[in-house]
């Protein structure tokens, strides 16, 4: 269940800072929001598999960091980047 290239792609591009960027907090944190959706959506299907559970709740501690990190650099990517996500409400 791993991104395809093709979406991992469009979502770098739709979230660098610039033209060769892959590993800024902004990607990284999108890039982990799709793998967290994706799980999310394989959990509705398979309530039991407690082993990939253990492993979504690693990404959402990843990302959290993620994004602990931008909101002390950059406040204002912070919240740009959780409004076009979607991920607080």
């Amino acid at each position: 269940m791993q991104i395809t290239v093709e979406k991992r792609a469009e979502t770098i591009a739709k979230f660098r800072t610039h033209e060769s960027d892959t590993g800024s907090p902004q990607v990284q944190v999108a890039l982990l929001t799709e793998r967290i959706n994706q799980l999310t959506d394989h959990f509705r299907v398979h309530a039991k598999d407690y082993a990939g559970r253990r492993g979504l709740l690693a990404l959402v501690s990843q990302r959290r960091g993620l994004l602990d990190y931008l909101k002390s650099k950059n406040e204002g990517a912070y919240q740009k980047l959780i409004a076009e996500l979607g991920i607080r409400r």
